[in-house]
């Protein structure tokens, strides 16, 4: 029977094993560099670039030889031309018989304003998406980075507990069993044991949010939910990197990617004005026809091949493509008033999130100097107690104050991380 249970034991051993060994193992640039290869939205971004590289090569085959084949058949249902030579001769009739045709067609556009606007407007549509899969990169490396955190952050949190708990618990029993021999008011044992179940609520409470946040940074991952994970990463170790921003660090109008996005927008209604303007431009283009008779007729005066040109010159729109072009100019404006709007709120933007950052260090710093004390200050209260020299609810007390001064110290850390990752979001810093 115990060699049973023991091969049971070494089963489950061997599956947990082989569980945590299936587990996928992410420091933060780790976990960065899978999102961009995995994360849906880069997806739909791929997806989108593609496309508009089609809509480029579209636009240059308008341009190209077109070539097409067509055929028609027609039958006069008896009808007969009447043809009198003479007045005094009787007239003469002629069948006409069924035709059918065969044409082979070549067209080949040599000139046209639209067209060369065109293909000017979807490379840059295409330039456009490029910057917007740019900015796609910097989203996705920012929610990863953000959901990386928070998982930290809930993880660290609940290590601080769970070890709090087992802390209380062991003085749980060993005043519980003072309390039964009469050394001491059971009174103490019984606010222990209230303690210990509120910090256990808080434990499950921690713990869901935890589960909560590791299944937020699987979606940014574009991994199955059941997929376990393990963060290489601690807050610690990613709070090293962060320091204050330097006062000639500033900002590139030209490198941010928002600007850069309107700036491209300005530049595709600049060539929608031309393209309004290059409607009153002629349009040139040739022809080739071939010619197969099916069905010939009895007269076929109609050669086989042709070549030709079209030319069509727009002369009087009554002030349609005036007013195209009027409202075209005003969009131009519109867009080179909202591209210094945006100057103005990034600017200010970097201003508030640099004093953001600045005020988080140095609230961090303020904790970390803290943190040690309160550690100090609650075992020193915790031994008091255990000598008989504080009551149960003085410990409480001393124990809600070190898990408060803990919770701030992490929180300290979060805003630093949070503050300098949208710093560095703004500068476009995160790859």
């Amino acid at each position: 029977m115990k060699a049973k249970h023991f091969l049971t034991l070494l089963l489950l051993l061997g599956a947990f094993s082989m569980q945590a060994a299936d587990a996928r193992r992410f420091s933060l640039t780790d976990a960065r560099a899978w999102a961009l290869e995995h994360n849906r939205n880069m997806k739909a971004a791929g997806y989108a670039l593609t496309k508009s590289e089609m809509a480029l090569r579209e636009a240059i085959a308008n341009g190209l030889p077109q070539v097409n084949a067509n055929a028609d058949y027609s039958n006069a249902l008896g009808a007969k031309i009447v043809i009198r030579f003479n007045e005094n001769m009787p007239p003469s009739e002629i069948d006409i018989k069924p035709t059918s045709n065969l044409f082979f067609n070549v067209n080949q556009l040599i000139f046209s304003g639209n067209y060369i606007v065109g293909i000017q407007l979807a490379r840059l549509s295409k330039e456009l998406t490029e910057l917007s899969r740019e900015r796609t990169e910097l989203d996705v490396i920012s929610a990863v980075t953000d959901a990386y955190y928070m998982a930290q952050l809930t993880m660290e949190s609940r290590n601080i507990l769970e070890q709090n708990v087992r802390n209380l618990e062991a003085l749980y029993e060993k005043t519980l069993a003072m309390a039964k021999v009469g050394m001491i008011e059971s009174l103490n044992a019984e606010q222990l044991e209230v303690q210990l179940s509120n910090l256990r609520s808080s434990l499950a409470s921690l713990e869901r949010q935890h589960t909560m946040a590791e299944n937020l940074l699987r979606l940014q991952l574009g991994l199955d939910p059941e997929t376990p994970i393990e963060l290489t990463d601690k807050l610690e170790t990613l709070m090293q990197a962060q320091q204050p921003v330097l006062p000639d660090v500033k900002l590139r109008l030209d490198k941010q990617i928002d600007f850069k996005m309107m700036l491209q927008q300005e530049k595709l209604t600049q060539k929608r004005v031309d393209l309004q303007r290059a409607a009153a431009l002629p349009t040139l283009a040739g022809f080739y026809r071939y010619t197969y008779k099916i069905l010939k007729p009895d007269f076929d005066m109609t050669p086989k091949n042709i070549v030709g040109l079209q030319l069509q010159i727009p002369i009087f729109s009554s002030g349609v493509r005036y007013y195209k072009t009027r409202e075209a100019k005003i969009d131009l404006l519109t867009i080179e008033n909202t591209k210094e709007q945006l100057s103005d709120q990034l600017r200010i933007q970097e201003k508030q999130l640099t004093f953001n950052l600045n005020s988080a260090l140095e609230q961090y710093e303020n904790q970390r100097k803290s943190i040690d004390v309160s550690r100090r200050v609650y075992q020193s209260l915790k031994n008091k107690y255990e000598n008989g020299m504080i009551s149960g609810l003085d410990l409480i007390n001393a124990d809600n104050n070190y898990l408060r001064a803990e919770s701030d110290h992490l929180n300290a850390m979060m805003q630093v991380l949070s503050a300098r990752l949208q710093l560095d979001k703004l500068y476009g810093n995160l790859k």
